[in-house]
């Protein structure tokens, strides 16, 4: 239990540092920009796997499947940019996508 709970608490905080690098650049989308979204997108989905494979065969697959797929997305987005700024579109689905994912977490279903 003690791994899952700090397991949990590694994925929060890479949730809110990535949403907070998002708001950071929401006057700008365009602006320069480096790697630390990638990271904290691969440490989502490592999180994310290993308390599921903590939590096997007890899982909710309505909350897994949609936030492992968004999550992907979001890490897809950030390695396609790279180190080039944001477009609009990038920027906006990456916000879209990373607001949806804390719905889906924080709903029971």
């Amino acid at each position: 239990m003690l791994l899952f709970n700090v397991l949990l608490l590694i994925h929060f905080i890479a949730f809110a540092a990535y949403l907070w690098i998002l708001a950071q650049l929401w006057p700008n989308p365009a602006a320069p920009r480096d790697k630390k979204g990638l990271i904290l997108g691969i440490i989502l989905l490592l999180t994310g796997i290993a308390m599921v494979a903590l939590k096997y065969p007890h899982i909710n697959y309505f909350k897994v499947v949609p936030k492992t797929g968004l999550f992907l997305v979001v890490t897809v987005i950030n390695a396609v940019t790279g180190d080039k700024p944001y477009t609009r579109t990038a920027y906006y689905a990456l916000i879209v996508l990373t607001l949806l994912a804390a719905c889906i977490a924080v709903f029971r279903v």
